[in-house]
């Protein structure tokens, strides 16, 4: 496999394969590959499959998360009685 690198790239086009990246939750480098491989047509849109059992396992909310922190704060922190 070879490596490439691509100098100048304007800043919207930069801005916008970032951000493709970070709502794909992948790397800079596997969202560009994708973008070549699908202008280029030679790859089918890549489906991830993270989520396929998301039914199965549940997701946490960002108030599940934040609930889950603030009950569990107090494994943060050692009490030395506890070791007496």
């Amino acid at each position: 496999m070879t490596s490439i690198t691509i100098h100048g790239l304007e800043e919207p086009l930069d801005s916008l394969i970032r951000e493709k990246a970070r709502q794909q939750g992948i790397s800079l480098n596997k969202a560009i590959k994708q973008l070549l491989a699908q202008s280029l047509g030679i790859s089918p849109d890549i489906k991830e499959n993270r989520h396929d059992f998301e039914d199965l396992c549940g997701t946490w909310s960002p108030e599940d998360l934040e609930n889950f922190a603030r009950n569990t704060q107090e494994f943060s922190s050692i009490d030395p009685k506890d070791w007496e």
